[in-house]
Protein backbone atom coordinates (compact mmCIF):
# COMPACT_ATOMS: atom_id res chain seq x y z
CA UNK A 1 0.00 0.00 0.00
CA UNK A 2 1.12 3.10 -0.90
CA UNK A 3 1.92 5.64 1.68
CA UNK A 4 2.48 9.39 0.18
CA UNK A 5 4.82 12.02 1.92
CA UNK A 6 2.91 14.08 3.90
CA UNK A 7 3.30 18.16 2.76
CA UNK A 8 5.79 18.45 5.75
CA UNK A 9 7.91 15.49 4.24
CA UNK A 10 8.33 17.08 0.63
CA UNK A 11 9.14 20.80 1.64
CA UNK A 12 11.97 19.15 3.81
CA UNK A 13 13.60 17.35 0.56
CA UNK A 14 12.40 20.64 -1.21
CA UNK A 15 14.25 23.21 1.21
CA UNK A 16 17.17 20.79 1.30
CA UNK A 17 17.70 21.39 -2.74
CA UNK A 18 17.46 24.30 -2.59
CA UNK A 19 19.73 24.95 0.17
CA UNK A 20 22.45 22.76 -1.22
CA UNK A 21 22.00 23.51 -4.74
CA UNK A 22 24.93 25.01 -5.22
CA UNK A 23 26.81 22.09 -4.50
CA UNK A 24 24.64 19.80 -6.73
CA UNK A 25 25.38 21.80 -9.68
CA UNK A 26 29.20 21.71 -8.62
CA UNK A 27 28.94 18.58 -9.15
CA UNK A 28 27.04 18.28 -12.33
CA UNK A 29 29.37 20.77 -13.80
CA UNK A 30 32.21 18.49 -12.95
CA UNK A 31 30.75 15.01 -14.17
CA UNK A 32 29.50 16.96 -17.23
CA UNK A 33 33.04 18.06 -17.56
CA UNK A 34 34.86 14.80 -17.51
CA UNK A 35 32.79 12.38 -19.00
CA UNK A 36 34.55 8.71 -19.69
CA UNK A 37 33.25 6.46 -22.09
CA UNK A 38 32.13 2.66 -22.01
CA UNK A 39 34.37 0.34 -19.63
CA UNK A 40 36.74 3.50 -19.02
CA UNK A 41 34.77 5.06 -16.32
CA UNK A 42 37.28 4.93 -13.82
CA UNK A 43 37.68 8.59 -12.73
CA UNK A 44 33.84 9.23 -12.92
CA UNK A 45 33.56 6.34 -10.26
CA UNK A 46 36.43 7.40 -7.97
CA UNK A 47 34.55 10.92 -7.59
CA UNK A 48 31.09 9.56 -7.07
CA UNK A 49 32.51 6.89 -4.54
CA UNK A 50 33.78 9.76 -2.59
CA UNK A 51 30.04 11.55 -2.43
CA UNK A 52 28.83 8.59 -1.38
CA UNK A 53 30.97 7.93 1.42
CA UNK A 54 31.37 11.58 2.68
CA UNK A 55 27.32 10.90 3.17
CA UNK A 56 27.59 7.53 4.99
CA UNK A 57 27.31 4.85 2.86
CA UNK A 58 29.88 1.61 2.82
CA UNK A 59 31.00 1.81 -0.84
CA UNK A 60 32.58 -1.01 -3.07
CA UNK A 61 34.61 -0.67 -6.16
CA UNK A 62 35.61 -2.29 -9.21
CA UNK A 63 31.91 -4.28 -9.19
CA UNK A 64 31.67 -5.65 -12.65
CA UNK A 65 34.22 -3.30 -13.69
CA UNK A 66 33.78 0.11 -12.87
CA UNK A 67 31.09 -0.83 -10.97
CA UNK A 68 30.18 0.97 -7.59
CA UNK A 69 27.81 -0.41 -4.90
CA UNK A 70 27.10 1.70 -1.91
CA UNK A 71 24.59 0.10 1.51
CA UNK A 72 23.56 2.01 4.26
CA UNK A 73 21.50 -0.02 6.56
CA UNK A 74 18.97 2.17 9.16
CA UNK A 75 17.21 -0.65 10.83
CA UNK A 76 14.67 -3.52 9.93
CA UNK A 77 12.76 -2.89 6.56
CA UNK A 78 12.85 -3.82 2.84
CA UNK A 79 15.95 -2.88 0.69
CA UNK A 80 15.58 -0.48 -2.11
CA UNK A 81 17.76 0.28 -4.94
CA UNK A 82 18.93 3.27 -6.55
CA UNK A 83 20.70 2.96 -9.96
CA UNK A 84 22.85 5.10 -11.64
CA UNK A 85 24.62 4.83 -15.07
CA UNK A 86 28.16 6.20 -14.71
CA UNK A 87 29.09 6.33 -19.01
CA UNK A 88 29.10 8.73 -21.35
CA UNK A 89 28.92 8.77 -25.27
CA UNK A 90 32.09 9.16 -28.14
CA UNK A 91 30.05 12.31 -29.01
CA UNK A 92 31.85 15.93 -29.99
CA UNK A 93 30.01 18.48 -27.70
CA UNK A 94 28.67 21.48 -29.42
CA UNK A 95 26.44 22.86 -26.77
CA UNK A 96 28.45 26.12 -26.12
CA UNK A 97 28.26 26.03 -22.88
CA UNK A 98 31.23 27.33 -20.15
CA UNK A 99 31.38 23.80 -18.59
CA UNK A 100 31.01 21.81 -22.55
CA UNK A 101 33.58 18.89 -22.28
CA UNK A 102 36.87 19.00 -24.11
CA UNK A 103 37.33 15.41 -23.21
CA UNK A 104 38.80 13.21 -26.37
CA UNK A 105 39.77 9.84 -27.06
CA UNK A 106 39.45 7.56 -29.81
CA UNK A 107 36.88 4.94 -31.16
CA UNK A 108 37.36 1.42 -31.70
CA UNK A 109 39.10 2.04 -35.22
CA UNK A 110 41.08 4.05 -34.17
CA UNK A 111 39.55 7.78 -35.10
CA UNK A 112 39.22 10.50 -32.94
CA UNK A 113 36.07 11.74 -31.16
CA UNK A 114 34.59 14.28 -28.25
CA UNK A 115 33.48 12.73 -25.02
CA UNK A 116 30.32 13.92 -23.81
CA UNK A 117 27.58 13.28 -21.94
CA UNK A 118 24.76 13.75 -24.27
CA UNK A 119 22.28 11.34 -22.42
CA UNK A 120 22.15 12.69 -19.40
CA UNK A 121 23.52 10.24 -17.21
CA UNK A 122 25.51 13.36 -15.30
CA UNK A 123 22.33 14.75 -14.17
CA UNK A 124 21.25 10.82 -13.35
CA UNK A 125 24.08 10.77 -11.08
CA UNK A 126 24.05 14.21 -9.33
CA UNK A 127 19.91 13.16 -8.49
CA UNK A 128 20.88 9.60 -7.14
CA UNK A 129 23.65 11.34 -5.07
CA UNK A 130 21.31 14.23 -3.47
CA UNK A 131 18.77 12.01 -3.02
CA UNK A 132 21.08 9.61 -1.45
CA UNK A 133 22.81 12.70 0.74
CA UNK A 134 19.01 13.87 1.73
CA UNK A 135 17.69 10.30 2.93
CA UNK A 136 21.41 9.99 4.85
CA UNK A 137 21.21 13.11 6.29
CA UNK A 138 16.79 12.18 7.15
CA UNK A 139 16.79 8.63 8.69
CA UNK A 140 14.21 9.14 11.05
CA UNK A 141 12.34 9.48 7.67
CA UNK A 142 12.58 5.76 6.72
CA UNK A 143 13.87 2.07 7.89
CA UNK A 144 15.33 -0.28 5.72
CA UNK A 145 18.62 -0.88 3.42
CA UNK A 146 19.22 1.79 0.91
CA UNK A 147 21.59 0.33 -1.82
CA UNK A 148 23.37 2.20 -4.24
CA UNK A 149 24.17 1.08 -7.60
CA UNK A 150 26.87 3.09 -10.36
CA UNK A 151 26.89 1.19 -13.43
CA UNK A 152 29.16 1.03 -16.28
CA UNK A 153 29.02 0.35 -19.86
CA UNK A 154 24.71 1.27 -20.24
CA UNK A 155 25.50 2.88 -23.78
CA UNK A 156 27.08 -0.94 -24.57
CA UNK A 157 24.01 -2.89 -23.08
CA UNK A 158 26.43 -4.62 -20.67
CA UNK A 159 27.22 -3.41 -17.69
CA UNK A 160 23.83 -4.25 -15.55
CA UNK A 161 24.67 -8.10 -16.26
CA UNK A 162 28.22 -8.12 -15.39
CA UNK A 163 27.37 -6.62 -12.38
CA UNK A 164 24.88 -9.11 -11.47
CA UNK A 165 27.53 -11.96 -12.40
CA UNK A 166 30.07 -10.30 -10.25
CA UNK A 167 27.51 -11.11 -7.20
CA UNK A 168 25.47 -7.62 -6.92
CA UNK A 169 22.58 -9.43 -5.30
CA UNK A 170 24.85 -12.42 -3.37
CA UNK A 171 27.57 -10.15 -2.63
CA UNK A 172 25.20 -7.06 -1.40
CA UNK A 173 21.65 -7.37 -0.14
CA UNK A 174 19.26 -8.06 -2.95
CA UNK A 175 16.66 -5.02 -3.38
CA UNK A 176 13.10 -5.74 -2.80
CA UNK A 177 12.79 -2.61 -5.36
CA UNK A 178 14.94 -0.64 -7.38
CA UNK A 179 14.28 2.52 -8.91
CA UNK A 180 15.88 4.50 -11.77
CA UNK A 181 15.14 7.71 -13.93
CA UNK A 182 16.04 8.54 -17.31
CA UNK A 183 15.93 12.22 -18.66
CA UNK A 184 13.62 13.01 -21.72
CA UNK A 185 14.23 15.89 -23.91
CA UNK A 186 10.37 16.27 -24.84
CA UNK A 187 9.09 16.25 -21.07
CA UNK A 188 9.32 19.93 -19.74
CA UNK A 189 11.69 20.37 -17.03
CA UNK A 190 9.64 20.28 -13.63
CA UNK A 191 7.93 17.45 -14.73
CA UNK A 192 7.80 13.40 -14.98
CA UNK A 193 6.75 10.60 -17.38
CA UNK A 194 5.27 7.10 -15.32
CA UNK A 195 3.87 4.25 -17.43
CA UNK A 196 4.01 0.37 -16.25
CA UNK A 197 4.42 -2.88 -18.62
CA UNK A 198 6.49 -2.56 -21.43
CA UNK A 199 8.69 1.14 -22.23
CA UNK A 200 11.61 0.12 -23.31
CA UNK A 201 12.49 -1.91 -26.48
CA UNK A 202 14.62 -5.19 -26.84
CA UNK A 203 17.85 -4.51 -29.09
CA UNK A 204 19.46 -6.71 -30.91
CA UNK A 205 22.45 -5.74 -33.24
CA UNK A 206 22.79 -8.49 -36.22
CA UNK A 207 25.60 -8.30 -38.51
CA UNK A 208 25.44 -10.00 -42.30
CA UNK A 209 27.96 -10.50 -44.35
CA UNK A 210 26.62 -11.83 -47.85
CA UNK A 211 28.80 -13.35 -49.92
CA UNK A 212 29.80 -13.98 -53.61
CA UNK A 213 31.98 -14.87 -56.75
CA UNK A 214 33.94 -12.19 -57.41
CA UNK A 215 34.92 -10.96 -61.50
CA UNK A 216 34.63 -7.55 -64.09
CA UNK A 217 32.01 -5.94 -64.19
CA UNK A 218 31.40 -6.33 -67.62
CA UNK A 219 31.06 -10.03 -67.14
CA UNK A 220 28.45 -10.47 -64.45
CA UNK A 221 27.53 -14.09 -66.12
CA UNK A 222 30.73 -15.52 -64.70
CA UNK A 223 30.02 -14.07 -61.11
CA UNK A 224 27.57 -14.14 -57.94
CA UNK A 225 27.16 -10.69 -57.42
CA UNK A 226 26.49 -9.94 -53.77
CA UNK A 227 25.89 -6.06 -53.89
CA UNK A 228 22.84 -7.48 -55.93
CA UNK A 229 21.64 -10.15 -53.29
CA UNK A 230 21.81 -7.95 -50.34
CA UNK A 231 20.17 -5.18 -52.58
CA UNK A 232 17.16 -7.71 -52.51
CA UNK A 233 17.68 -9.21 -48.68
CA UNK A 234 17.62 -5.19 -47.41
CA UNK A 235 14.06 -4.87 -49.52
CA UNK A 236 12.89 -8.15 -48.41
CA UNK A 237 13.70 -7.51 -44.50
CA UNK A 238 11.44 -4.75 -44.39
CA UNK A 239 8.54 -7.05 -45.00
CA UNK A 240 9.64 -8.84 -41.84
CA UNK A 241 7.62 -6.34 -39.59
CA UNK A 242 4.51 -5.50 -42.06
CA UNK A 243 3.56 -9.34 -43.19
CA UNK A 244 5.15 -11.64 -40.31
CA UNK A 245 4.06 -9.48 -36.83
CA UNK A 246 1.02 -9.15 -35.55
CA UNK A 247 0.09 -5.08 -36.22
CA UNK A 248 -0.75 -4.95 -32.31
CA UNK A 249 3.01 -5.72 -31.45
CA UNK A 250 5.61 -2.69 -32.15
CA UNK A 251 8.94 -3.43 -34.05
CA UNK A 252 11.81 -2.69 -35.69
CA UNK A 253 13.94 -3.78 -38.48
CA UNK A 254 16.47 -0.95 -39.52
CA UNK A 255 19.82 -1.80 -41.81
CA UNK A 256 21.76 1.02 -40.62
CA UNK A 257 25.17 0.23 -42.80
CA UNK A 258 25.66 -1.52 -46.33
CA UNK A 259 29.08 -1.64 -47.51
CA UNK A 260 30.22 -3.40 -50.62
CA UNK A 261 32.92 -3.69 -53.74
CA UNK A 262 35.82 -1.14 -54.76
CA UNK A 263 35.56 -0.36 -57.74
CA UNK A 264 33.16 0.99 -60.52
CA UNK A 265 34.24 -2.08 -62.75
CA UNK A 266 35.13 -4.81 -59.97
CA UNK A 267 32.36 -7.41 -58.60
CA UNK A 268 33.56 -8.33 -54.98
CA UNK A 269 33.24 -11.45 -53.42
CA UNK A 270 31.08 -10.12 -50.40
CA UNK A 271 28.70 -7.27 -48.90
CA UNK A 272 28.04 -6.74 -45.33
CA UNK A 273 24.89 -5.14 -43.64
CA UNK A 274 24.80 -3.73 -40.19
CA UNK A 275 20.89 -4.11 -38.73
CA UNK A 276 19.30 -2.90 -35.44
CA UNK A 277 16.37 -4.86 -34.28
CA UNK A 278 14.16 -3.80 -31.79
CA UNK A 279 10.93 -5.33 -30.09
CA UNK A 280 9.21 -5.79 -26.61
CA UNK A 281 8.39 -9.40 -26.15
CA UNK A 282 10.26 -12.14 -25.92
CA UNK A 283 8.22 -13.95 -28.62
CA UNK A 284 8.27 -11.47 -31.44
CA UNK A 285 11.70 -11.04 -30.78
CA UNK A 286 12.96 -14.28 -31.55
CA UNK A 287 10.54 -14.73 -34.25
CA UNK A 288 12.07 -11.49 -36.25
CA UNK A 289 15.52 -12.84 -35.38
CA UNK A 290 14.93 -16.10 -36.90
CA UNK A 291 12.90 -14.68 -40.09
CA UNK A 292 16.38 -12.34 -41.01
CA UNK A 293 18.15 -15.69 -40.64
CA UNK A 294 15.52 -17.47 -43.30
CA UNK A 295 15.49 -14.50 -45.40
CA UNK A 296 19.24 -14.07 -46.03
CA UNK A 297 19.67 -17.79 -46.76
CA UNK A 298 17.32 -17.68 -48.99
CA UNK A 299 18.42 -15.09 -50.77
CA UNK A 300 21.78 -16.86 -51.12
CA UNK A 301 19.73 -20.19 -52.44
CA UNK A 302 18.11 -18.37 -54.58
CA UNK A 303 21.23 -16.98 -56.17
CA UNK A 304 23.57 -20.30 -56.16
CA UNK A 305 25.66 -18.25 -53.34
CA UNK A 306 27.67 -19.39 -50.20
CA UNK A 307 25.55 -19.20 -47.22
CA UNK A 308 25.87 -15.86 -45.58
CA UNK A 309 27.70 -15.38 -42.23
CA UNK A 310 25.31 -13.83 -39.91
CA UNK A 311 26.38 -12.64 -36.38
CA UNK A 312 23.88 -11.30 -32.97
CA UNK A 313 25.53 -9.01 -30.64
CA UNK A 314 24.93 -6.83 -28.75
CA UNK A 315 21.63 -8.11 -26.92
CA UNK A 316 19.72 -6.21 -24.43
CA UNK A 317 16.00 -7.73 -23.54
CA UNK A 318 13.34 -4.72 -23.13
CA UNK A 319 12.27 -3.29 -20.32
CA UNK A 320 9.15 -3.85 -18.40
CA UNK A 321 8.18 -2.24 -15.34
CA UNK A 322 6.56 -3.60 -12.60
CA UNK A 323 2.88 -2.48 -13.13
CA UNK A 324 2.09 -2.34 -9.45
CA UNK A 325 5.18 -0.91 -8.50
CA UNK A 326 4.12 1.79 -11.04
CA UNK A 327 0.43 2.57 -9.99
CA UNK A 328 1.91 2.53 -6.47
CA UNK A 329 4.44 5.17 -7.18
CA UNK A 330 2.54 6.92 -9.47
CA UNK A 331 -0.17 8.22 -6.40
CA UNK A 332 3.32 8.70 -4.36
CA UNK A 333 4.92 11.22 -7.16
CA UNK A 334 1.32 13.37 -7.61
CA UNK A 335 1.15 13.68 -3.60
CA UNK A 336 4.75 14.87 -4.01
CA UNK A 337 4.74 17.11 -6.99
CA UNK A 338 1.16 17.24 -7.96
CA UNK A 339 -0.79 15.56 -10.34
CA UNK A 340 -0.31 18.30 -13.31
CA UNK A 341 3.34 17.49 -13.34
CA UNK A 342 2.92 13.06 -13.91
CA UNK A 343 1.90 12.68 -16.97
CA UNK A 344 1.32 9.19 -18.59
CA UNK A 345 4.86 7.80 -20.08
CA UNK A 346 4.89 7.01 -23.70
CA UNK A 347 6.64 3.55 -25.31
CA UNK A 348 9.78 4.07 -27.25
CA UNK A 349 11.86 1.74 -29.32
CA UNK A 350 14.86 2.63 -27.33
CA UNK A 351 17.15 0.30 -25.00
CA UNK A 352 17.96 -0.11 -21.38
CA UNK A 353 19.75 -2.75 -19.68
CA UNK A 354 17.99 -1.69 -16.31
CA UNK A 355 16.03 -4.40 -17.24
CA UNK A 356 18.29 -7.19 -16.45
CA UNK A 357 17.66 -6.22 -12.64
CA UNK A 358 13.73 -6.75 -13.66
CA UNK A 359 15.22 -9.96 -14.66
CA UNK A 360 16.74 -11.10 -11.93
CA UNK A 361 13.39 -10.83 -10.07
CA UNK A 362 13.68 -7.33 -8.59
CA UNK A 363 9.94 -5.41 -9.20
CA UNK A 364 11.72 -2.41 -11.32
CA UNK A 365 10.55 1.32 -11.94
CA UNK A 366 12.35 3.38 -14.51
CA UNK A 367 10.59 6.95 -15.06
CA UNK A 368 11.20 9.82 -16.82
CA UNK A 369 13.06 13.32 -15.78
CA UNK A 370 11.80 16.22 -18.14
CA UNK A 371 14.56 18.42 -18.74
CA UNK A 372 13.91 20.86 -21.16
CA UNK A 373 12.81 24.33 -19.57
CA UNK A 374 9.31 25.03 -21.13
CA UNK A 375 10.36 28.59 -22.51
CA UNK A 376 12.99 26.59 -24.54
CA UNK A 377 10.30 23.88 -25.84
CA UNK A 378 7.67 26.93 -26.42
CA UNK A 379 10.98 28.74 -28.11
CA UNK A 380 11.35 24.92 -29.97
CA UNK A 381 7.80 25.09 -31.46
CA UNK A 382 7.37 28.59 -32.76
CA UNK A 383 10.41 27.74 -35.06
CA UNK A 384 8.60 24.65 -35.73
CA UNK A 385 11.52 22.52 -34.51
CA UNK A 386 12.08 19.65 -31.98
CA UNK A 387 14.18 19.79 -29.26
CA UNK A 388 18.11 18.21 -29.50
CA UNK A 389 17.59 14.13 -28.60
CA UNK A 390 19.51 12.38 -26.63
CA UNK A 391 22.67 11.55 -28.01
CA UNK A 392 22.81 14.99 -30.04
CA UNK A 393 26.04 17.04 -29.56
CA UNK A 394 23.92 20.12 -28.84
CA UNK A 395 21.67 18.41 -26.15
CA UNK A 396 22.04 19.49 -22.49
CA UNK A 397 19.15 19.79 -19.60
CA UNK A 398 17.63 22.89 -17.93
CA UNK A 399 19.06 22.56 -14.27
CA UNK A 400 16.60 24.56 -12.99
CA UNK A 401 13.59 22.27 -12.31
CA UNK A 402 15.19 19.19 -13.21
CA UNK A 403 17.68 18.94 -10.37
CA UNK A 404 14.51 19.26 -7.87
CA UNK A 405 12.05 17.62 -9.50
CA UNK A 406 14.39 14.72 -10.21
CA UNK A 407 15.44 14.53 -6.36
CA UNK A 408 11.98 15.20 -4.64
CA UNK A 409 10.69 12.22 -7.04
CA UNK A 410 13.28 9.62 -6.05
CA UNK A 411 13.52 10.94 -2.39
CA UNK A 412 9.83 10.55 -1.85
CA UNK A 413 9.39 7.12 -3.89
CA UNK A 414 11.67 5.86 -1.21
CA UNK A 415 10.62 6.77 1.32
CA UNK A 416 7.14 5.79 0.49
CA UNK A 417 8.62 2.12 0.17
CA UNK A 418 10.77 2.64 3.65
CA UNK A 419 8.14 3.60 5.24
CA UNK A 420 8.87 3.40 9.12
Amino acid sequence: MATPPSSDEVKLVESWVEEHSGVLVENYQHLHRHPEVSFAEKQTAEYVTGLWRKAGFEVTEQVGGHGIVGVLKNGDGPTVMLRTDLDALPVTEKTGLPYASTVETRTEDGTPTGVMHACGHDLHMTVVTGSAQFLSENRKLWKGTLLLIGQPAEERGSGALAMLRDGLFTRFPKPDYALALHVESSTPAGSIAVRGGYILANVDSVDIEVHGRGGHGASPESTIDPIVQAAELVMSLQTIVSREIKPTEPAVVTVGSIHGGTKHNIIGDRCTLQLTVRSYSPEVRQKILASIKRRALGVASAYGAPEPTIKISEGTPALENNQALADRLTKVFQQSLGESRVLPGEQVMGGEDFSQYGLAGVPILMYRLGVIAPERLDRFRKLNETPPSLHSPTFYPDLEGSLETGIVSMSSATIDLLSP
